[in-house]
């Protein structure tokens, strides 16, 4: 049976996905901060394990990736998708905040990554997918450090991608674009700009519920389960994949508008 390992498994994105590879037949390492919770099967014979796994933790990664290398002769994949939000705008956001955005969506992805390469390279094989975002190609006001944050991640698995290809190991981002999950509620904004008194406040309150409205009336999780799956299962990866037509499209058009056009376009979807 093929192993994964799954971070942000407990809910949206990362629950869907467990939840697919389990019904196909692998066995999941499922990981989150809450963990816990029993064993699921599946007729398949693939199965869930929840743990505790806080990728913000770097022991808590590492005795994670040491748990199933003890429990299994082999780590099929890696699939980093834990993440969180912070809305707010870019004068009014504590260095603290900026950490507390970045920490997770990128820090943490390459802890667990890093964590995971020892053992892909002693295989020889092993996939690394990380769910990055169309935000990481789009700029989203006010929501400029979670765009900054998973750009860094999109650049940081293309270029691991060289790195690692003589060893067997290959490496894939899945970029979801608006999705409806638990994640809209979950997002915080930066305690100074979350004030009407701010400069910002009606903006970047706009720019927002925006946002949230195209989120909640979005993607379903099990769509972008799909593409992660999709990728698994294939002998060879892509490198970068766009789940639905929509969202392919608004990437394409963006790469070849002009730059100052295509920031104007931005804008005036969330004014």
């Amino acid at each position: 049976m093929k192993t994964i390992l799954l971070t942000g498994g407990s809910a949206g994105i990362g629950l869907a996905t467990a939840e697919l590879l389990m019904n196909k037949g692998y066995r999941v390492y499922s990981g989150s901060r809450r963990g816990g919770g029993e064993v699921q099967k599946s007729p398949s014979g693939g199965e869930i394990i929840p743990m505790i796994l806080d990728v913000n933790d770097e022991e808590s990664v590492k005795a994670a990736v040491e748990q199933i290398k003890g429990e299994n002769d082999e780590l099929y994949a890696v699939i980093s998708n834990a993440g969180n939000g912070i809305a707010g705008d870019v004068e009014h956001t504590s260095t603290e905040e900026v950490k507390y955005q970045l920490e997770t969506n990128f820090f943490g992805s390459v802890k667990v990554i890093q964590a995971c390469l020892p053992v892909f390279r002693k295989q020889g094989y092993g996939k690394i997918i990380a769910t990055t975002s169309v935000a990481a190609v789009i700029p989203i006001p006010f929501q400029a450090f979670y765009s900054a944050g998973k750009a860094a991640l999109q650049i940081f698995v293309e270029a691991l991608a060289m790195e690692v290809k003589p060893f067997g190991i290959q490496c894939c981002t899945i970029l979801p674009g608006d999705t409806k999950t638990e994640f809209t509620s979950a997002r915080k904004y930066t305690a100074a700009s979350d004030n009407e008194n701010s400069t910002y406040y009606r903006r970047m309150k706009t720019a927002v519920e925006k946002m949230e409205h195209d989120e909640q009336h979005g993607m379903k999780p099990e769509a972008i389960a799909k593409a992660i799956v999709s990728q698994v299962e294939r002998r060879k990866m892509k490198s970068r994949v766009i789940p639905g037509l929509m969202y392919k499209a608004i990437c394409a058009v963006s790469d070849l508008l002009p730059n100052t056009l295509r920031l104007k376009l931005i804008d005036m979807v969330y004014s």
